[in-house]
């Protein structure tokens, strides 16, 4: 199993909680984004840069993930790329999104692209709080304890 992360819009705070995790557990984490990111000095965490463009950053995590790779994003086309492929998509406020779930986000992502196209204002996520990166810590340590009673 391998840990993939959309790294570009991932919160530093998401970012810490999934670097304890890769090295408490000796799992493989790669962070994808289209700058330059700081990552620690690890055999298991790797910083990957890949060209500007839009999804760039994301067609490279689906053309390496492989089925059972869990990839943290907010990004619910992605998501929805990742299901399909038979991986696990956990966005950075601890919401896994499933195959139930998916095609409502992306309805109502569309929807809302709809209308900031037409003018409207539909306004930005809100800040990670610390209920939020509770959530997260929770359900990586759910999910990855479920991997490892699994091996």
């Amino acid at each position: 199993m391998h840990i993939w992360v959309d790294a570009d819009a991932c919160p530093a705070v998401i970012k810490d909680i999934l670097f304890r995790a890769a090295e408490r557990l000796k799992i493989p984490l790669t962070l994808v984004a289209n700058k330059l990111l700081n990552a620690p000095r690890s055999p298991y965490i790797r910083a990957l840069q890949v060209p500007r463009g839009i999804d760039v950053a994301d067609s490279h995590i689906v053309r390496e993930l492989q089925a059972g790779d869990l990839v943290i994003t907010a990004d619910i086309p992605l998501a929805a790329d990742v299901i399909a492929k038979g991986g696990h998509a956990l966005n950075p406020r601890g919401e896994f999104y499933t195959t139930e779930t998916i095609q409502e986000r992306l309805a109502l992502r569309n929807y809302l692209d709809e209308l900031r196209g037409m003018g409207e204002r539909t306004g930005g996520p809100d800040a990670i709080h610390i209920t939020d990166r509770k959530r997260f810590a929770d359900q990586l340590d759910r999910f990855l304890a479920k991997l490892s009673t699994a091996r």
